[in-house]
This record gives structure tokens, C-alpha cells and sequence, in this order.
């Protein structure tokens, strides 16, 4: 019986593998993200737009665990469930949450398919389209569009949803979007798991609503405000507002004291303090990334 040859593993597959090894080791970030059905022009574009923030690599699965398994690091092999052949890998030393910002904030508009799944109500305006009479007419129908024919162009009469979000997308439908120019979907890196380095601490269903957290922070800072207010706590925020609630109360003690009659107030003294809203206010500077923890 002749012995059994040793596999030889390319030479190109190791310079790969202690690549990877050395950026584990280096990185305080290591992100995995999903580049599934990602143009590559949108992939070149984002990687140039992560220069200096990132190092991006896309290696084979069998190449990516065999560096987290020659890296030493036991705990990032809790990565290993979530990667594939579609997934880069971004090494950084930005934070996990912020980095992901960074990725989602470089994401592009993308038409729909048929099939695909609608990520919120699809609403098509009222108004004026650029589409000449004709086939358009049956097309914007199909899907209970109601139009009409103004100064030789397809006008939409009333604003209907034609696909509710959670529902497929028809052929109709993706064929009426594609026609109106309306692009309900986002392309680009999509985090799905993160590890930090430094804490060794993993980070699973990463999601980054930047518009939704600064609405939390408006809400919050509000409400802080006027509790602080009412505990009479002095800073450059309250003062202004206790001074004219001191105001206020000095109008009413004098009223009482010289027997001045009342004016009929549906307001209550604590009412009466003008409220501040954040948006009326100069907006800070947030860091989005770092509120999440």
C-alpha cells in the first residue's frame, strides 16, 4: 500500500492567513459584514471611502478560521457562526458602533426587485410625472394608481401605498417604481457582527437608527430639563428658566397681597415656564456612535 501524499497548502493561502493573523492581533476592531449581492463598483467605492478608517478583506471561510484559530484568541471564535463567503471583514481601530456608522452611513438608494420583500409602506405622491400617455397609463393602473393626462404627461390624481411594508414585491409593482424612479431599498456593508479586541466583547444584531437616536436624545434632554427645573438644580441650561419661574410666582404673590383680582389662566404656575424644546436650541454635536452604550 504507497503512504498517503501530505497536502501542500499554496503558498498563497498561508501569506493570506498570516496576513489576517496579524491585523487579529493589531486591530481593536474586528467587524464582519455582509456584502451579499453588492455590486462590485459599490464595494470599490465604499472601500475607497474607509481608507484610513478601515483595512477591508474578503478572504474564504476555511482561510478566515484557520487565522482566528492561529491568532490564540479563544473568545473570537464566537465569529465563526457568522461567516461565510459573502462576509468582509473590516479591521479597525474605530469603535464597533462607530464603525458601523460609517457603513451604513455610505449606503446607496437601490431599485426594488420582484420578490423582494418591502422594508416600509410604498407610497406613490400625487402630482405630475415626466411619463408620456401610453403603456404607462395600464402600468401605473395595475396597481390602483388613478391618473390623468396634463399638458401631454401622465399625472398621478391621489397618493396610494402600492406595496404594504412585510409584503413581496410583484412584477407590476417593481415595474412601476423602476418607471417613477423610486428606490425603496439601500445597498451597501451591512454589520452583522462585531468584536472588540480590547474588552473582548462580542456584539451581535448591530443596528444603527442615527435619526432615532438623535429623537431619544431631544426627548431625554426635554425631559431632564424640566426635572431639573422642578429640583431647582442651578447650570447654564436651568438658571434662565427658574428666574423666569421666580418671575412668574412674584406676579401672583402680588396679585394676592394688594387684592388684585385674577385673570382667568387655564395655564398653572409650573405651566406658565416657557418650555425649551432642543430643536429650538443651537443643535450640539453628538456622537451617535457613542450613544449607544
Amino acid at each position: 500500500m504507497k503512504p498517503r501524499l501530505q497536502e501542500t497548502v499554496p503558498e498563497f493561502k498561508k501569506k493570506i492567513v498570516t496576513e489576517l493573523t496579524d491585523l487579529i492581533k493589531k486591530s481593536k476592531t474586528i467587524l464582519l459584514a455582509s456584502i451579499k449581492n453588492l455590486p462590485a463598483s459599490q464595494f470599490q467605492e465604499i472601500g475607497k471611502k474607509l481608507r484610513g478608517k478601515a483595512i477591508i478583506k474578503v478572504p474564504k471561510k476555511n482561510l478566515a478560521l484557520r487565522a482566528i484559530e492561529k491568532s490564540g484568541n479563544e473568545e473570537l471564535k464566537k465569529l465563526e457562526a457568522h461567516l461565510d463567503n459573502s462576509i468582509a471583514l473590516l479591521f479597525s481601530d474605530l469603535d464597533t458602533y462607530e464603525l458601523a456608522a460609517e457603513l451604513l452611513k455610505n449606503k446607496s438608494p437601490a431599485k426594488a426587485k420582484p420578490g423582494q420583500i418591502a422594508p416600509i409602506d410604498i407610497e406613490i405622491s400625487a402630482g405630475p410625472t415626466d411619463l408620456p400617455p401610453g403603456p404607462a397609463i395600464s402600468e401605473l393602473g395595475s396597481v390602483g394608481l388613478q391618473v390623468q393626462i396634463e399638458n401631454g404627461k401622465i399625472t398621478i390624481r391621489e397618493p396610494r401605498v402600492i406595496v404594504s411594508a412585510g409584503k413581496i414585491i410583484l412584477q407590476n409593482a417593481a415595474d412601476v417604481m423602476s418607471k417613477l424612479d423610486i428606490k425603496p431599498f439601500s445597498i451597501g456593508y451591512i454589520p452583522v457582527a462585531g468584536y472588540d479586541l480590547e474588552k473582548n466583547k462580542l456584539y451581535l444584531n448591530i443596528k444603527i437608527n442615527a435619526e432615532e437616536t438623535k429623537s431619544n436624545l431631544k426627548e431625554a434632554f426635554s425631559r431632564a430639563l424640566s426635572f431639573a427645573v422642578n429640583i431647582s438644580y442651578y447650570e447654564i441650561e436651568t438658571t434662565p428658566l427658574m428666574i423666569q419661574k421666580a418671575a412668574s410666582h412674584e406676579k401672583k404673590l402680588l396679585k394676592i397681597i394688594t387684592g388684585e383680582p385674577e385673570k382667568e389662566e387655564n395655564a398653572t404656575v409650573t405651566e406658565a415656564i416657557p418650555k425649551i424644546k432642543p430643536e429650538e436650541k443651537e443643535e450640539p454635536k453628538i456622537d451617535f456612535a457613542a450613544s449607544f452604550f
